[in-house]
């Protein structure tokens, strides 16, 4: 049973983090890096372990993240729903204190395309009446 892994995809923005978490005394590793050494701010770390500490498995699982695209900020939030979602795999019954705490719902949000015209998405340039 020591061997029992599981898995979880996570997106936000352009980010993508898979997620594999196993029974463990709660080793964090982010691309085969320390969590706190990849991450660097408190805010992030904080961000990302949310769903274990909604469900108090905080030092039971020992989770391991291969994250690519994106920042920081959109890394921790792929990380984020990637692991409340291998926490799922593991047990059902954390499903309703997750989905209380919205960490099951991917968030859809992406930057706006620039459109033609325009200096980005909506900003347009400097108009001049005079």
């Amino acid at each position: 049973m020591a061997d029992t892994k599981y898995n979880g995809l996570g997106r936000r923005k352009s980010s993508t983090a898979r997620v594999t978490i196993m029974p463990g005394d709660g080793k964090f590793m982010i691309n085969k890096r320390p969590a706190r050494e990849y991450l660097m701010s408190d805010l992030l770390l904080q961000d990302s372990s949310q769903p274990l500490e909604i469900t108090k498995t905080s030092g039971t699982f020992d989770i391991r993240v291969n994250v690519k695209g994106g920042g920081l900020a959109g890394q921790a939030g792929a990380i984020r729903l990637g692991i409340a979602r291998a926490l799922l795999e593991a047990s059902a019954d954390y499903r309703q204190s997750l989905k209380a705490a919205g960490m099951l719902t991917r968030d859809a949000r992406k930057k706006e395309r620039k459109k033609p015209g325009l200096r980005k998405a909506r900003r347009a340039r400097q108009f001049s009446k005079r």
